[in-house]
């Protein structure tokens, strides 16, 4: 495997410590997409959501009640915790 240089590592590490931070902002911009979306781009949207709010720690249930209920009301609230919370 190529080793990497001294900038890339640095990347690389602050990738990973900020990765929370990165997820946390996608959901938020997701969830503006879905207060805009219809159709399939909506679908789409929620499949991205769904990752993302896995990677925040969400249970999969509770995110798959979320999808179920279709209102993004319901994420934005669930993201206003999430940031209480960091």
């Amino acid at each position: 495997m190529a080793e990497h240089t001294k900038y890339q590592q640095k990347v690389i590490k602050n990738y990973y410590e900020n990765r929370d931070t990165l997820a946390l902002q996608r959901v938020q911009e997701l969830v503006t997409e879905l207060y805009l979306s219809e159709g399939k781009k909506r679908v789409k949207h929620w499949d991205s959501l769904a990752l993302h709010l896995g990677k925040l720690g969400v249970k999969p249930d509770v995110v798959a009640h979320l999808r179920q209920q279709d209102k993004p009301e319901l994420v934005a609230t669930l993201v206003k915790k999430l940031i209480e919370k960091n």
